[in-house]
This record gives structure tokens, C-alpha cells and sequence, in this order.
């Protein structure tokens, strides 16, 4: 074998250490983890949006006459399907969960329509759904708590000294985060409870 190629070898073996022990591939791991994490947030949210058309219906056939309230969901989720969030763009993310808090906001009032309606909250066909969207919500808060999560080991991760200056050569910057009050909602246990109007006390 030529000297060149014991050269080009050398050097990719040295390439290879040099951006081991930089923390290159501790960016990638972090970085892969954060687009994992995304990616279930994504997945949840969505399964709310599938949600929702059978949940207006099945409210509708109980309280046809409620369709202001009926229209708001309906707008709230369509803006939320219109909006093409880029994670690693802060005002792109803040919209997204702008958008999403207002479908949060009118599920929250659809269902307090049922306190009104005995028939609607004994019928199984809503009891079902009711059931089926708060174990989402459920697991919306535990998504978006690993992506904090994950988006924070990332940033602590590219900010360190020598990792800082891998990332800045490889362009990993620092990643966007959810809104600090988002962050605390988040914090603690995940709760759902449609039975009362937002702001009425137990």
C-alpha cells in the first residue's frame, strides 16, 4: 500500500478522535434526542386534532344550538392545521403554541356545555371521547415536558467550553424553547378537568 494512503488514513483517524473528544457526537446524540421528543409532541397534538370532529358532532346531536361554541373549535383547529412550525425558529414556535392554547381553550368550553345537558354526559358515545381527550392532554404534558427536557441537555450541552466551539463550526446553535410560563404549567403533574368552567373553583 502507498504512503498516501497510510497518510489519508491517518488523517481520518485523527479527525475522527479529535471530534470524539470535542463533543461532536455528543451534539448529534443530543440533537437526534430533541427531534425525537418534537416529534411525539407533534404526534399528541395531532391526536387531539383527530379527536375533535367526532367530539363537536356527538355534543352537536345533544345541543345543536350551542354553534358559536361549535365554530370556535372548529376555526381553532383549523388555524392550528394552517401553521407550519419550525421548531428551531422561536417566532415560528411561539404561534404554533398560540394556536394550540386556543384550541385547548374552545375543547374546554365545548365540554363544559355537557354540565348543561344530563343526557349528553350519560351518553357512552361522549363519555368515551371526554375519556379518550383527557388521557391526550395527558400525554400532550408529558411530551412537551421530555421536549424541555431534551431541548435543555442540548443547550447546556452546546453552550460548555470545548463543546461550544464544535458546535459553533458545525452550526448547532442554541434551540428555541417553550414560553417560561408553558414551562411552569408543565412542571407539575398533569391535570385534567372539564367538569367546570375555567376559574370556578372545586
Amino acid at each position: 500500500m502507498s504512503q498516501r494512503w497510510f497518510t489519508r488514513m491517518f488523517l481520518a483517524v485523527f479527525v475522527a478522535l479529535g471530534l470524539g473528544g470535542c463533543g461532536y457526537n455528543d451534539i448529534q446524540s443530543a440533537d437526534e434526542a430533541t427531534k425525537s421528543a418534537w416529534s411525539e409532541v407533534l404526534n399528541q397534538y395531532q391526536r387531539r386534532a383527530d379527536l375533535i370532529p367526532n367530539l363537536v358532532n356527538t355534543v352537536k346531536g345533544f345541543a345543536e344550538h350551542e354553534k358559536e361554541v361549535f365554530t370556535r373549535v372548529t376555526e381553532a383547529r383549523s388555524r392550528v392545521g394552517q401553521i407550519q412550525v419550525n421548531p428551531g425558529d422561536p417566532e415560528s414556535l411561539k404561534k404554533f403554541e398560540q394556536a394550540q392554547q386556543e384550541v385547548g381553550s374552545a375543547l374546554s368550553r365545548l365540554l363544559v356545555i355537557a354540565e348543561n345537558y344530563p343526557q349528553l354526559k350519560s351518553d357512552a358515545n361522549f363519555r368515551d371521547l371526554q375519556a379518550q381527550l383527557e388521557g391526550t392532554e395527558n400525554r400532550i404534558s408529558v411530551a412537551r415536558k421530555r421536549y424541555i427536557d431534551s431541548v435543555q441537555a442540548y443547550n447546556v450541552l452546546v453552550r460548555q467550553f470545548p463543546v461550544n466551539l464544535t458546535a459553533m463550526i458545525f452550526r448547532h446553535p442554541v434551540k428555541p424553547q417553550f414560553s417560561v410560563e408553558n414551562e411552569r404549567e408543565i412542571s407539575s403533574a398533569p391535570k385534567v378537568d372539564f367538569g367546570r368552567p375555567a376559574g370556578e373553583s372545586k
